[in-house]
């Protein structure tokens, strides 16, 4: 019993030996083509060739997601098309809109935004208008800082205090999206022969904040929330720190985040507040609970006034998807007041090291997969399978703030898993063998044939008609030759007998000639002995 279970042993301990030294070979192989596949997309990654395929996906993602509904800390009076046509007039005399202010601060909202440039006065009633400016401390104007490409920018209106006014400056990706705001800026330094007239957004010492971020500073106030720097020189509102965009965050690379920017995390594609009109304020038909305590935004709708931009939500960038100026600047608020009080998550990535980790999990995830599935079909389902788990995780992961790396995670995935099929397919074909044998021995011209081959080979030469003749002619000749074999036996018997005859006697007469031999040199030595003797 037991001698037979050492066999058994010893007959399968060899086989597991081979599997086990074939996982192995097939393992560093699936692990060595998955770093390379991860190597070569992070390194494509890396120089941003694939920034705009990442970008998508987060446009994808940003449109995928519910609506959230309006907010209800916010108000927007809109100055419509229908509201121009009834004043006659653009831009609006400053009368028309200290009347505007008027009405708005007696309902005690908390911030009042005016998101219209107004650098130069426009009579009648300027006058009370710069005053009200200067002495409001829920007021919050705008100005356009200078660029590097010459232009002045705008400045902010007469009288207004420097800190209650915001750059209202927004930026555009390369694809003509808008998907970050700033949050803090200096300008870029201008050359000008007189310095003393620089406006407040052209000097380049000036640390000026947004239009958006200084309206909801003005609302946390009332909560008693004030802005701090972390050391790492990070703004921190309560417990919320707002996180800065690197060169390379996200599907961002090589990027110009110049300024203090984070991502612009949108939460409705068309009702972020509640809309009343120029007319309807100014005629007193606005219920003003819908004014107290809120924040109010100022700003034009009208189509014949260009200021819209396009949003992750414009998907072919037609004009129906534009998103107006003043709606993406009520964006920026909700989008801070939302992460300090009801901690509505930010946008937050992975360092370069753990997104390249996850990179090539799903690089290897493949590779595993394509080498253990070899059935083409389910091959093709387990992948799907796989890829859509993966969707459905970083969509999952996105609702939670977290923009993690999607697109590269395909690539590596598709990458690394054609790469083992191809060399799994060539390695079944003997391909790999024979360019290895044929790099050892270039001079080598013989070809193996593969025996599957050979068997088909004989099988039909066996099918053939002269084969079949061939093995009838055979059968013919053997049956001949037994016949003769057969009748020639007796003589054959006879020449063996006297064969051996003749070489007995043969073997006899060497006998005796050999003792002949043997007595000749027996008697010839001793002769020699006697005649030594008689020399002594």
């Amino acid at each position: 019993m037991i001698s037979k279970f050492s066999r058994t042993v010893n007959s399968v301990l060899p086989r597991l030996q081979g599997l086990y030294k074939g996982l192995l070979v097939s393992g560093a192989s699936v692990v060595f083509t998955s770093a390379i596949a991860t190597a070569l997309v992070m390194g494509v990654r890396e120089v941003g060739w694939l920034q705009a395929q990442e970008l998508w996906a987060f446009d994808q993602f940003i449109q995928w997601r519910p609506d959230e509904g309006p907010d209800p800390r916010l108000l927007v009076v809109a100055i419509t098309e229908e509201d121009l046509h009834l004043q006659n007039t653009w831009p609006l005399p400053d009368n028309i809109l200290e009347k505007l202010l008027d009405k708005l601060e007696r309902q005690k909202p908390r911030a009042i935004g005016l998101d219209i440039y107004r650098d130069l006065p426009k009579p009648p009633g300027s006058k009370e208008f710069t005053k009200r400016l200067h002495e409001s401390d829920r007021i919050i104007t705008v100005c356009k800082v200078n660029d590097t490409s010459g232009s002045p920018g705008v400045a902010p209106p007469p009288g207004a205090p420097e800190n209650h006014v915001g750059f209202a400056d927004l930026l555009v990706d390369s694809g003509g999206i808008l998907r970050r705001s700033l949050l803090f800026m200096n300008p870029p330094p201008i050359k000008k022969p007189n310095a003393q007239n620089l406006h407040l957004c052209q000097k380049s010492t000036a640390d000026l904040y947004s239009f958006g971020l200084r309206l909801a500073l003005i609302y946390l106030k009332v909560e008693k929330i004030q802005p701090v720097l972390t050391q790492s020189q990070e703004l921190k509102l309560g417990s919320t720190v707002f996180k800065r965009l690197q060169s390379n965050s996200g599907g961002y690379h090589n990027a110009n985040f110049a300024g203090y920017q984070v991502l612009l995390n949108y939460r409705s594609r068309q009702h972020i507040a509640q809309q009343v009109t120029l007319t309807e304020v100014l005629t007193d038909k606005v219920d003003p609970n819908l004014i107290k305590n809120r924040v109010v935004l100022i700003g034009t709708t009208a189509e014949s006034i260009k200021d819209t931009f396009y949003t992750p939500y414009s998907g072919g960038q037609q004009k129906d998807q534009e998103m107006l100026g003043v709606i993406i600047h009520a964006q920026v608020v909700s989008q801070i007041l939302s992460a300090v009080l009801d901690h509505r998550p930010l946008f937050w990535y992975w360092s370069n090291w753990g997104e390249t980790i996850w990179i090539g999990v799903w690089s290897l995830s493949g590779g595993i997969l394509a080498w253990y599935i070899r059935h083409p079909l389910h091959f093709g389902l387990a992948s799907g399978v796989a890829l859509g788990g993966l969707l459905a995780v970083c969509f999952g992961l996105f609702f939670q703030g977290a923009w993690i790396p999607l697109v590269p995670s395909i690539y590596t995935f598709i990458l690394t898993a054609g790469s083992v099929v191809i060399v799994d397919r060539f390695n079944k074909a003997g391909y790999t063998k024979a360019i290895s044998d044929r790099l050892k021995n270039p001079l080598k011209l013989d070809i193996e044939i593969d025996q599957s081959k050979k068997e088909r080979q004989v099988a039909e030469i066996t099918k053939t008609e002269y084969f079949q003749d061939l093995q009838k002619k055979g059968k013919e000749l053997r049956s001949k030759r037994a016949i003769v074999t057969k009748k020639n036996t007796p003589d054959i018997s006879i020449k063996v007998n006297e064969t051996n005859k003749s070489r007995k006697t043969s073997e006899s007469l060497d006998i005796k000639y050999l003792r002949r031999l043997k007595d000749k040199i027996k008697n010839l030595k001793n002769i020699k002995d006697k005649k030594d003797k008689t020399d002594e």
